[in-house]
């Protein structure tokens, strides 16, 4: 079986690809994938980390409005669409799986030229561009959300990596707190920005590091690969640990009692899998897509939810420190958590992929 993969540009993309990926391995270790991606996203590097062949197709972002950059994609997305139908030639595609990003459009219409069976799948209640163009050309389209406005659409949850699918993260709490210098008895409030991360949560934790000193709370702050500190944390107990990027999420989330964190589809799915509670802080740019990730996991009482504009420390006080304060309102929430958390999506889109191509070659 031979099985091409389309997301590409940011992790939201990319990493349901690759957990499906592996999933589809696992289902059928034979099994022939390859990755289609841009030479401007992310996936240069991390698909061929995780050990996936990689194929580039050129970018065609498309104009949100008409300018005159509109004039220059018909002739620019008609040289990509003959490269990804030439990658899928030499290959001998059996199915098409995408999820969005510059590259999909593309590899849609490639697809369709080819005669190949097309899969989409949407992580985001708000579908992009090219997965809107996608589900016009097939009937297999599933989801991440429930409510994604699609025709045809399945929702099945967004594939996760296994570590983080599987972690036990009342198991693994003592030795996550000890990998990243944390105490194994203390609350311990996760702030991250997501693969980027986020100035405004930066700003606001760390102007409630003493706060949350004081009232004996550690904290593990992811910061983002490009963004510096104004003030580091002054040294002292308990700890407030600062680091720039985490590969091992899955121990940052077994450390943590309570997250601070922007709300995407991924690290929504992420952290409902693994039944860890959250402050939401919803991206204020884009669609409003994040707000939509987070308001049925807070209206579940898995989490909290607040603007970006309303983020400040004293926020972080008046809200987050009761919640680690209280043991008891932290199980209650992680179990609110859990229920709304989707395990075996990446299982369950395996097969169905595994079904279609089979399906597309009899």
């Amino acid at each position: 079986m031979r099985v091409v993969l389309a997301g590409g540009g940011t992790a939201g993309h990319i990493e349901p690809a690759l957990a499906l990926a592996d999933a589809l391995r696992r289902l059928d270790p034979s099994v022939q994938i390859t990755c289609l991606g841009t030479e401007r996203g992310l996936e240069t590097r991390l698909v061929p980390a995780r050990g996936y062949e990689l194929e580039l197709v050129p970018a065609v972002p498309l104009p949100r409005a008409i300018t005159p950059q509109l004039l220059t994609v018909p002739g620019r997305l008609a040289g990509a669409i003959s490269t990804a139908a030439g990658i899928m030639d030499r290959v001998r595609a059996d199915v098409l799986v995408g999820f969005g990003g510059y590259v999909a459009t593309p590899a849609y219409l490639a697809a369709r030229r080819r005669g190949v069976p097309i899969v989409v799948h949407e992580a985001n209640p708000r579908p992009g561009l090219a997965n809107r163009l996608g589900a016009r050309l097939t009937d297999h389209v599933f989801t991440g959300h429930p409510d994604t406005p699609l025709p045809k659409a399945e929702h099945v949850g967004i594939p996760l990596r296994r570590e983080i699918a599987e972690l036990d993260r009342l198991s693994a709490g003592d030795k996550a707190r000890s990998w990243f210098g944390l105490e194994a008895d203390l609350p311990t409030l996760l702030v991250t920005g997501g693969s980027q991360g986020a100035r405004s949560l930066n700003r606001a934790a760390l102007g409630a590091a003493a706060a949350l000193r004081r009232a004996g709370v550690q904290v593990l702050h992811i910061i983002g690969p490009k963004n510096t500190l104004e003030e580091e944390p002054p040294p002292g107990d308990p700890q407030y640990v600062v680091l720039q990027y985490v590969d091992r999420m899955d121990l940052a989330y077994a450390a943590a009692d309570l997250a601070l964190c922007r709300s995407g589809a991924i690290t929504c799915a992420e952290l409902t899998a693994v039944g860890l509670p959250a402050a939401y802080v919803p991206l204020p740019h884009g669609n409003g897509e994040q707000r939509l990730n987070a308001e049925p996991i807070a209206a579940a009482g898995g989490g909290l939810l607040v603007d970006d504009a309303e983020l400040t420390p004293e926020w972080i006080v008046a809200n987050v420190l009761p919640i680690l304060s209280d043991p008891e309102r932290v199980v209650t929430m992680s179990e609110a958590a859990s229920r709304m958390g989707r395990k075996e999506a990446d299982t369950a889109l395996a097969r169905r992929v595994l079904q279609i191509a089979a399906q597309g070659r009899a």
